[in-house]
């Protein structure tokens, strides 16, 4: 520890109080029949431009003062990290009546500092002075980074901890992306990076989608020789950005299949919640966009519903937009509460809080279609341990893309692809499969969609700890 940080330590303790913000304490959360024995802490982060981002960071259940803090980002474009919270591995879990929490027993605060961040501003409670909510890959990265700066501002005595950067889905371009700015900042700690099911490369993650629905069951042979037919050449195939005009006819009956003909595309074995959406409507001169695909993900293939749905959303007030076969009712019931609210310290600027923002998703600026220059500057370290790692029944995110965008950093393999075992009550099972380079590791959970946590709670705890504590996988 450098003399600086132990002589502010000093000086707190000293002080007769802790580092942290007091004000932003959660002294009493309403849903829980005991509070928790750990202290947690619920504020904003103020970063350029008068954005202020919300965070709500709960300290580790095992030594706060030496476990690492994890930052943990959701995706979306515009989709809330209290998600992550509520629904995957914070400690407290939302339940179906949208006011009670029960403790999470595969917490990943049990044995780390979690810090949940909702960016960009826009998203759940986080907001921006001039309500000016159109931003970019760029401008997130650097907010993210400047949130973290005022973080351990407000947190001093974290400041020396180990710092490790995670996220899903769309946090696969956020957390590279920030990666890239944390590791030129040696005041922090950063050791390495974790990123579930995430968007890798657009290119990659398209072209194995096909693949991934054929051999699921969903496209049938006639389809597929259309589909080898029209997009195909000398053994390989371009289902991305292919010109012909038959191959863009069959890819758009894959992306009918897929997208919208009722399958849950965060999870093909699992029922879609609230059962097969309907298209669009209107409710009292409000549009709500009931299933809009992947929009959260904004593959290629989207991005012209996308540009359809700009339009129409120009034209209301307001548009609600969840993601497909997802049920976000309790989430939003409880942290709508006005008692939720006051005791999170939630600005009255802020809007509604909704899992994913429609404003935010609809005005994204996307300026990274693959993230290998990042992964390649974090490797290259030879310092960082990264995992990436997949639900393998996600479509949204499928783990073959990634596997593929892994492979294509030509790292050195260190252990060969393999079984990887969990303990599950009394007995071990296999938990996915694993392949391990020099400083990356690739890994698959075995029967679990994009949220890994929530699918497989036990499973995701094992490969976090193992991942953290650079342990063997």
């Amino acid at each position: 520890m450098q003399v600086g940080a132990v002589l502010c330590c000093f000086l707190f303790s000293l002080l007769g109080g802790d580092a942290a913000p007091a004000g932003d304490e959660v002294t009493y959360l309403p849903g829980l029949q005991k509070q928790p024995s750990f202290r947690h802490y619920s504020g904003y982060l103020s970063v350029a431009d008068g954005k202020h981002l919300h965070y709500w960071f709960v300290e580790s259940q095992n030594n706060p003062s030496s476990d690492p803090v994890v930052l943990w980002l959701n995706g979306g474009p515009g989709c809330s990290s209290l998600d992550g919270l509520l629904t995957e591995h914070g400690p407290f879990l939302i339940q179906g009546d949208g006011a009670t929490l029960q403790y999470n027993p595969y917490s990943w605060n049990k044995i780390a500092n979690m810090l949940y961040l909702e960016s960009p501003a826009g998203v759940g409670f986080s907001y921006s002075d001039d309500k000016n909510y159109v931003t970019n890959d760029t401008e997130v990265s650097m907010n993210n980074y400047l949130a973290l700066k005022e973080f351990f501002r407000l947190f001093p005595e974290f400041s020396q901890n180990e710092l490790f950067l995670t996220g899903e889905s769309y946090g696969g371009i956020y957390i590279p992306t920030l990666a890239e700015r944390v590791m030129e900042d040696t005041s922090l700690n950063l050791q390495g990076v974790a990123v579930g099911n995430g968007m890798s490369s657009y290119e990659m993650n398209d072209n194995s989608l096909v693949y991934f629905a054929y051999y699921h069951g969903l496209l049938g042979s006639q389809l597929w020789k259309e589909l080898q037919m029209f997009c195909c050449r000398d053994g390989k195939c371009n289902f991305y950005n292919n010109p012909n005009q038959n191959c863009s006819d069959s890819l758009s009956e894959v992306q009918m299949i897929v997208y919208s003909s009722g399958l849950n595309i965060y999870n093909l074995y699992a029922p879609c919640a609230g059962g097969v959406p309907q298209r669009l409507s209107t409710e009292a001169g409000e549009l709500v966009i009931r299933d809009l695909g992947n929009s959260f993900i904004n593959h290629q293939w989207t991005w012209l519903w996308n540009q359809k749905l700009r339009g129409l959303a120009s034209l209301h007030l307001s548009v609600r937009l969840d993601p497909p076969c997802t049920n976000s009712t309790p989430s939003s019931l409880y942290l709508n509460n006005a008692f939720v609210r006051s005791a999170l310290h939630i600005s009255p600027k802020a809007l509604d809080w909704v899992v994913c923002s429609a404003e935010v998703n609809l005005n994204y600026g996307r300026v990274y279609l693959d993230v290998r220059k990042q992964y390649l500057k974090l490797l290259t370290a030879l310092k960082y341990r990264v995992l990436v790692y997949n639900g393998d029944v996600d479509m949204a995110c499928n783990f073959m893309g990634d596997e593929w965008f892994v492979e294509s950093l030509q790292q050195q393999v260190e252990v060969q692809r393999r079984t990887w075992l969990y303990n599950d009550g009394d007995s071990q099972q296999v938990g996915g499969f694993v392949k391990e380079f020099n400083n990356i590791a690739f890994l698959t959970v075995k029967g679990s969609g994009h949220m890994v946590p929530s699918d497989k709670p036990g499973a995701a705890f094992t490969m976090f700890s193992r991942f953290i504590k650079k342990q063997p996988y």
